[in-house]
């Protein structure tokens, strides 16, 4: 099957009050393309499910937040996201915060189908505390230990950004960092997914590198082509992350938002390209080392 898309198409599938899962990393892998479509569209009052950076921040200083569920917000760079940051402190959006890894568990969970995964992680901690609705069990071996279940996280819709993929789902991350992008798509009804470069399967499979197959076609209802579609975060090796453009953003939140959402959001990637500096200075940034 060739499934692929635009992104107007995309975002044309997702409903008011959705839950979508956003893949990436903080500053790494993030599908901005994809968000800043959605910021163009009249979509809103959506839960999102992130290890957040910048498709957090700009969700925020846009209204279109109602609730996050996350591990974190940065733009690792820039340890604190400015937007996400005045949204929380102004309590603008409702939140769900647990640990890291308690967030891949809940996506983990919705995965496999179950309600639930136990861990120790949270457990007599201020994620009790703050998260009500979280419930404990206990285990039904000898050892009866008391354990937190993490429930599931359900998502309506998935949007990532990789590599290269090929036109019937099957997708590529050559960076060091693929976390958790394949847990998103098997939680989610729906799951679509930008690339740098939409290629023949051969070539993605060429010279051995079937393991950095990340996603493969069962669990990937869309693809669209889309270069530079992560920045200002990195696509390692295509480009690392745009210090110079995350300041430039993470400033906007002192009162300069519609600046940059006309300098940037408003336009189609082609432009945005062009109006970021080009496609010769975003694939010369240095590659993060962290």
């Amino acid at each position: 099957m060739n499934k692929r898309m635009t992104a107007g198409q995309v975002v044309d599938e997702l409903r008011d009050g959705m839950t979508i899962g956003i893949g990436g990393w903080g500053g790494r892998r993030k599908p901005m393309a994809l968000i800043r479509e959605i910021l163009r569209s009249p979509l809103k009052d959506l839960t999102v499910v992130s290890y957040g950076g910048p498709d957090v921040g700009m969700l925020c200083a846009t209204g279109k937040l109602k609730k996050l569920i996350f591990g974190f917000v940065s733009l690792d760079l820039i340890p604190l996201e400015a937007h996400f940051r005045a949204a929380r402190q102004a309590g603008a959006i409702e939140v769900m915060e647990v640990d890291e890894g308690m967030l891949q568990w809940g996506l983990r969970a919705a995965a496999m189908r179950l309600p639930f995964l136990p861990t120790r992680v949270g457990l007599a901690t201020d994620v009790q505390r703050l998260n009500t609705n979280l419930r404990t069990v206990q285990s039904p071996y000898d050892d009866g230990e008391t354990l937190l279940a993490m429930p599931a996280i359900e998502l309506d819709a998935a949007i990532c950004h990789v590599n290269r993929a090929d036109e019937r789902g099957n997708c590529q991350i050559l960076g060091p960092d693929p976390f958790f992008d394949d847990l998103m798509c098997r939680a989610a009804e729906r799951a679509y997914v930008s690339c740098e470069r939409v290629v023949e399967t051969e070539e993605l499979i060429g010279g051995g590198c079937i393991h950095t197959i990340a996603m493969d076609r069962s669990i990937v209802d869309g693809v669209v082509e889309i270069p530079f579609g992560a920045h200002p975060t990195s696509n390692t090796p295509d480009y690392g992350i745009d210090l110079d453009h995350l300041k430039e953003y993470a400033a906007a939140a002192k009162g300069g938002w519609n600046e940059y959402a006309a300098k940037f959001v408003a336009l189609e990637p082609a432009a945005y390209v062009e109006a970021a500096g080009g496609a010769d200075r975003i694939s010369a940034i240095a590659h993060p080392i962290f």
